[in-house]
Formats: structure tokens, sequence, C-alpha cells
């Protein structure tokens, strides 16, 4: 009966809460009349549910900066929301930077800005620009849409003290978001993004806001739009890139076909021009996915992670005979990679993705005396160990850190910077959920350079005579043989917020000691900074984790699978990703591999069913 009462009261607090916010967007005149109006028939119908669901809470940075449903609300993205996130912002840095921290000073400070194709994102790249120039901070803005790897690039070029680029990345149509970027040009981590969120949540109304005018603030060149300058020095970086100039030729280069889409965002321009300096000209494009549509009208979601998001690219390549299909989601930072092997054209994960370009760029520097002194290769804890056994085949080191390609580019930094030492040289790096970055000039996962090199990489391997599928497998024999699997499950709104919670708490209170017929024998909690060993029933700490906090989950089991669990930071989900390695691969003929593969991807699926069966029972 208490606890009852208690979630009344709790629900109660909430909804009356949302309904005091949502009196004051129906009411104040600092919201346009359309707004008003808006959230005045919400009130007026009743529609409780749509109310706390717009006005629970306001809407929080998480891994990437703001991200949520379009949309009038305390908890939708909209023009109020950017120009509360952009104040709290323009006041951390000349804070920051009065306090002489690092370089530059508080009265010369420029934010580069940069959007993609996504509905009303130039209005809301505008907004953070008039915010900025209204409190003594220029602003650098794209003329046109730009990915989210040329926006980091122009931070670190143009000397800013940070960026802005509105997108949700590969989230559905109805989302939109706003990526905020440190001076180094990678995305922010701690303490940066705690003291922007303080303020962020300090600002209760919106009347104190100061904003000029675009046009205005143009003309006193407290902002520059910002076009072909950046496009050339970019395109110029991405062109270094290039593995195998002297001894994959021009003709082959030219003869290789490629289908590439853009799923209607940012990389058709960017991605065709850096194809074409690395000799790529025979590139199709998917006429109906050519030109940039918030509305993503061809897909059901933008995200070559899905593979129907890939499949009027794969049709195309089919009626085309085209050697390699590549995709890209909105901003440009992730990418899909489909590849012609006899008839059929074979679908890579971005485990496989992401370990074949590392076996590529190590193998290609190492054959061109191209390797730095002491080697790095950076994976996140979720993605697959293969990349660490590729990494030390060749020498490097690789490093683990906590799920996001910030946390990735952190970890350069510190070592670009001297704060860790001794120094290594960052060669390239991944994740598991489709990104990759070779070189540190841009920082954070960049597809217009990794299309290039994924090309690059399918085009030499063809004239090598291999598959792609081949140089996996040649992996796999080498170090033994990985299987990966995700799972996701989506819970938005408010409730699906609190059932995420429970999970985790159920399975950090509960963990399980068994899974599927294996005993569990390290449990690391991100949360917890702790490493705890199993032994029977029991727990005891061994280790304090050194990343920071997160809320993720990890199992590693007896037989060396692994199984984690996270709430996405930028999405309504939970994930759950487990990974098997079947040590008998290791040297065996190339016949027992299918069968090696099949045993793995059975344990792989009996894993995920049985842990994913426990979290639904918290």
């Amino acid at each position: 009966m208490t606890s009852h009462l208690s979630d009344s009261l709790v629900a109660g607090t909430v909804a009356n809460l949302a309904l005091e916010r949502a009196r004051y967007w129906a009411t104040s005149e600092v919201f346009d009349p359309a707004t008003r109006q808006e959230i005045q028939g919400l009130l007026d119908s009743g529609n409780e549910p749509e109310i706390i669901n717009r006005f629970y809470r306001e809407l929080e940075f998480g891994t990437g900066g703001l991200r949520g449903i379009l949309g009038a609300g305390s908890c939708r993205m909209n023009i109020y929301t950017v120009r509360k996130a952009t104040t709290a912002l323009a006041q951390y840095l000349r804070d920051f930077h009065s306090r002489g921290n690092d370089k530059g000073s508080a009265t010369n400070l420029s934010v580069a800005i940069a959007y993609d194709s996504r509905h009303r994102s130039q209005e809301f790249a505008r907004a953070a620009a008039e915010v900025l120039a209204a409190n003594g901070i220029r602003a650098l803005i794209t003329k046109e849409l730009r990915p989210v790897p040329m926006l980091s690039f122009m931070t670190r070029h143009f000397g800013c003290a940070a960026g802005i680029c509105i997108t949700a990345s590969h989230n559905p149509p109805e989302y939109n978001g706003y990526k905020v970027y440190w001076q180094t040009g990678a995305q922010l981590v701690p303490p940066h993004d705690r003291e922007i969120i303080r303020r962020y949540g300090e600002i209760s109304g919106f009347e104190g806001l100061k904003r000029v005018d675009y046009a205005e603030a143009k003309n006193k060149e407290m902002i520059r739009e910002v076009g072909g300058d950046l496009d050339e020095v970019y395109f110029t970086k991405i062109r270094s890139l290039m593995l195998h100039e002297h001894d994959l030729s021009l003709a082959d280069r030219g003869k290789f076909k490629i289908v590439y889409t853009p799923l209607h965002g940012t990389g058709l321009f960017p991605v065709t021009e850096c194809l074409k300096r690395f000799g790529f000209t025979n590139v199709i494009i998917p006429p109906e996915q050519r030109e940039p549509d918030g509305r993503f009208p061809t897909v059901k979601y933008p995200n070559p992670e899905e593979p129907e998001a890939l499949a009027m690219a794969i049709k195309l390549a089919k009626d085309t005979d085209a050697d390699l299909v590549l995709g890209t989601d909105p901003d440009t930072d992730r990418i899909g990679i489909v590849v012609r092997e006899g008839n059929d054209y074979v679908i890579f994960n971005g485990n496989q993705i992401g370990c074949l370009l590392t076996e590529f760029v190590l193998e290609g520097m190492t054959q061109a005396n191209r390797m730095p002194p002491n080697p790095l290769v950076i994976k996140t804890v979720v993605t697959t160990d293969l990349q660490a056994d590729i990494a030390k085949h060749y020498g490097a080191t690789c490093e683990e850190t906590l799920t996001g390609f910030k946390w990735i580019c952190e970890r350069i930094e510190a070592y670009e910077s001297g704060a860790l030492k001794p120094k290594k040289s960052y060669v390239c790096g991944g994740e598991e959920s489709y990104g990759f970055l070779m070189d540190h000039f841009v920082r954070d996962k960049d597809a217009v350079a990794a299309c290039c090199i994924a090309a690059e990489m399918v085009a030499w391997y063809k004239s090598q005579g291999l598959s792609m599928s081949q140089v996996l497998d040649h992996l796999f024999i080498r170090h033994g043989l990985y299987q990966e699997s995700l799972h996701t499950i989506t819970l938005p709104g408010q409730t699906g917020e609190a059932r995420i919670k429970a999970m985790m708490a159920g399975l950090r209170q509960d963990p399980p000691l068994k899974l599927a017929g294996c005993n569990v024998k390290i449990i690391r909690d991100y949360e917890e900074s702790r490493e705890l060993a199993v032994t029977g029933s029991s727990l005891m700490q061994t280790a304090k984790l050194t990343l920071p906090k997160s809320d993720v989950l990890q199992f590693e089991l007896d037989d060396g699978s692994k199984v984690s669990v996270r709430p996405s930071g930028t999405e309504p989900k939970i994930k759950f990703y487990v990974s098997v390695r079947d040590a008998r691969a290791k040297g065996c003929a190339a016949s027992e591999l299918p069968a090696i593969k099949k045993a793995a991807q059975d344990r792989v699926n009996d894993i995920q069913k049985t842990f994913v069966d426990l979290a639904n029972s918290q």
C-alpha cells in the first residue's frame, strides 16, 4: 500500500510540474503565437499524457549534447531550447576564458557552427549564431549544410573555442539535436559538459536570453559564413590518407564501380568529391536518395547500421554490377559497407568494418614505412577484441574507452597534449556502431574519410584476388574467431525512461552469476568504477576501473564471452552487446571455419536471449 501511494505521489508531482511548465509556455509572450497556441490546445483538450511527455523534464544533455523530438515544450527540440543551450555555452566560454584558461581570451572568442539536412537545422544553426553574437562571441557558420567531421575539423582549423553541429545523426525524421564540441574538435567531456549543463539548468525562463538579428550581426562581422575555403583544406587532408597511391593504378580505380547513398543527408558533396580525389570517379548515386531531405522519405531510419536503409543502394548495385556499396547517415559520421562477392552482395556489420579497416590501415602503413613511433589504436569497451589482436600483430598498442567516440578523441588529445605519457601516436580507431577514424586532424568519427579508405581497401584487396570475406577469414585464422551481436529495446517517454532505469538497477542489485550454461567470471560496473570477481555465489572487488563513470555493466564468462548492457545516451533505448570468441579457429584450415562460425553464432544467440529475458524480468 505504501509503495503504491508513494508511486502515485511521484506521478502527481510530475504531472503538476508538467502542467505548470505548459501554462508558462502557453501564456508567456517570449514564445511565438504558434507555440503558445499549440500548447494551449493541449491544455484545452486535457491531453495529460502528451503534456507530461513534453514537459516532465528539461531536454537534457546526453553523450552528444541535446537530442529530442521536434516540437513545442521543455522536453522537445525547438528554437527556445537551442537559444537556452547556446546561452549556457556562451556563459561558460566567457567564464572559462576570463580565468585565463588555455588559449584565447574572453574578448576574442569564436564558435564554429554547421548543420545537417533535418527539419529546421539551418534555422537552429542561425539561432545559435544570433545568441553567440549577442554574447560577444563570433560565430563562424557554414554557408551550406556540412557534416559532423567537417564541423570538428572547422573548429580546430579556425582555432575556435567550441563548435556546434545541428544534427540528430541517424534518428528518425521527427528528431533534431545539438552537438557541442570543445576547442580540441572533440565532443564535450567532463568537466566542460557538467559546467554547461549546470548553467543550462540554472536558466529558469527564456525572457532574459540575449540575441541579435542574424543580418545585423553578419554586417557587424560577428557572424561569418564559411564556404569553399574550408572545403578545400579539409579535402586536401582527406587525400593525404591514401595508402596505395603508387600500386593501385588510376585505371583500376576508375574502373572500380561504387554505389554511394547519402540517405538524404550531408554526405553527397564531400563524399563524392573526396572519392574523386582518391581516383574513384565511377560513382553512382540512387536518384531517390540523392538530395538532402529531412523527411528521409525512402527509409524507415536513415541509419546505415540498418540493412533496409541500404536496400535501394544494393538494388542499384545489382542492376549496375557495382563492386561496392557505401552509405552514410545524415551527419556523415557513420559508414555502411556492402561488397560484391561473386553474385552476392555481402553486408558487413560495424565490428567487421572496424576490423577490416584497422587491418588495412595498419598493414598499409607498415608496408609503406609510415607507421609512427609508439603507434596507438583505440576502441570502446563494447567493441570486438579482434581490433586489439590486430593492433598487437602490427606492434601497436590498443586502448579502450567508454562507449562514444568523444572518449576515443579525448584519449587522442590526452596523448597529443602530453597529459598522458609516454607519448603514443594515434593511427586509427573505431567503435561497433559503424564509426571509424584514421589520423587525428578530425576529432570525431569521419565517414567522409572512411568511405575513401573503404573504397581503396576493397579495390586493393580485389587487385590482390581477395574478397573482404576472405580477408576477415584470414584474420580469424590468425587470431581466433569473433562473433558479435547487438540487441536494442526502444522504450520512449517518461515510462520508458523509468523502465530502463529499473532494468539497470535490477541487474546491478541482483547480477546474474551464470548465463547460458556458463559461469560469470568477472563483472565490471562502470557506474561504480569497480571490477568484481565471481566465485560461486560470492562477489569480491579485485580492481578499480579508471575510466569515467558511466551507466554500463559488463559480464565476462568463463569461456571468454562478454555481455555488456547500457542505456543509450541519445535515444530512448537500452542496448545489449554480446561477443563470443572461439579459439579453435586460430590456425585452423579454411574448410573448418564454417562449422566454427555456426557454433559461435548459436552461442551468441543463446547468450543474448538468456540475458535479454533476464533484463526484461527486472
